[in-house]
């Protein structure tokens, strides 16, 4: 197996973890996630279910493995890009944030399988309060697993490339 497959079966297993901690932050601690919490849920799912797809194939090709490296890097950028918002608007004074918009619950609640994925978009915190797990908020550990990933995909690029 190449060094490359190798950084997305590690992805894999460290996005399940995320969203484990995730589901047990808001489960079992009690934190209640906001509309961007949520967002950033998803692309935690996301980059996990995409590098799963990538390292279940043999990612033998140059091409093959650029490819696969864009893909997981898009949902990675984006739940970045959410986080660092987040933590734009928690850096706000008192009352100057703007809103979050409505908890994805309500938004969705008509789509068909609700009940189905309903657990996962559950949450109506407030964007502008930070939540602390070991005195970090939340969406810096987000911009950390984000980064990381990143970091992650792109030098199991480098190294298939260099060494094959």
């Amino acid at each position: 197996m190449n060094a490359f497959r190798k950084a997305l079966w590690f992805i894999v297993f460290l996005s399940a973890c995320t969203v484990f901690g995730s589901f047990y932050s808001q489960y079992v601690m009690g934190l209640n996630p906001c509309v961007l919490c949520i967002l950033q849920r998803l692309a935690v799912i996301a980059v996990g279910v995409v590098a799963l797809v990538c390292a279940v194939f043999a990612q033998t090709g140059r091409g093959v493995r650029t490819f696969s490296a864009l893909l997981v890097s898009i949902p990675a950028v984006y739940g970045a890009g959410v986080a660092v918002y987040q933590i734009y608007i928690q850096s706000l004074p008192p009352g100057a944030a703007p809103a979050c918009g409505a908890p994805w619950t309500f938004r969705l609640r008509d789509w068909p399988l609700f009940d189905w994925y309903e657990p996962v978009i559950r949450g109506f915190g407030d964007c502008a309060i930070p939540d602390y797990v070991l005195g970090v908020p939340l969406p810096i550990w987000s911009v950390l697993y984000f980064s990381f990933v990143l970091l992650l995909v792109w030098l199991g690029w480098c190294r298939s490339r260099i060494w094959g």
